[in-house]
């Protein structure tokens, strides 16, 4: 179903193709930063911290735009990029608890504007953390706030543009070992969308829309 289809067909197709809210097993299937580049693997023994982020679609006039921020230019990591709200889990969390209390403390987005739908695939990132991205729906009404220590700026993508492959770039950068490495980039209008933030909007493309898809 082409991501521009009307609202409520397009929202039943999405929720058909993502994965319960309960936890998934250790041996899930994910997605991860090593994608583009089979012949690098993350340490052997590094320890996985479990996170989430919120995927959040909201309702507009012109169709579902993602939920997006720019990092803090203060943080220490990661100081600037483009990505999807969330962070670490706290223990005895759910994924969709995560997100949307990261949501609420990173940009002010209350809880009850959002209707969860599901899960998309994880993602392993190569700082070693394993990410869920929680899908949900956000009705218009929403005020939003960003928290000065975590988000320099909210902004919304259009759903249809992130979901086109053809917007989908690969690219690649020396990292500071010396290694090269590939990642997906999508860059609309002056946003530069990459890394792991593009590698699970991409996770959640070939999930909607990729060959084995009915």
């Amino acid at each position: 179903m082409s991501p521009h289809a009307p609202r409520r067909e397009l929202r039943s197709w999405i929720e058909r193709h993502l994965d319960p809210l309960e936890d998934r097993p250790a041996d899930a299937h994910f997605r991860s930063d090593f994608d583009l580049d089979p012949h690098y693997a993350p340490p052997a023994h590094q320890t996985v911290k479990p996170a989430a982020v919120l995927v959040g679609l909201i309702e507009r006039d012109a169709g579902y735009s993602v939920l997006l921020t720019r990092r803090s230019d203060t943080l220490r990591k990661h100081t600037g990029q483009i990505a999807l709200p969330g962070g670490r889990r706290d223990p005895g969390e759910s994924p969709w608890q995560t997100a949307l209390r990261e949501a609420h403390e990173e940009v002010g987005l209350h809880p009850d504007f959002v209707s969860l739908a599901g899960l998309s695939t994880p993602y392993r990132t190569g700082t070693g953390y394993l990410v869920t991205p929680v899908v949900g729906f956000i009705q218009e009404g929403f005020t939003l706030t960003p928290n000065p220590d975590e988000v320099a700026d909210i902004f919304e993508t259009p759903f249809g543009f992130l979901m086109d492959p053809t917007n989908h770039e690969e690219h690649e950068r020396e990292m500071p070992t010396g290694e090269r490495r590939r990642f997906y980039a999508m860059t609309h209008e002056d946003r530069y969308i990459w890394g792991a933030t593009a590698g699970m909007l991409r996770a959640l493309y070939d999930r909607l829309y990729g060959a084995a898809v009915a």
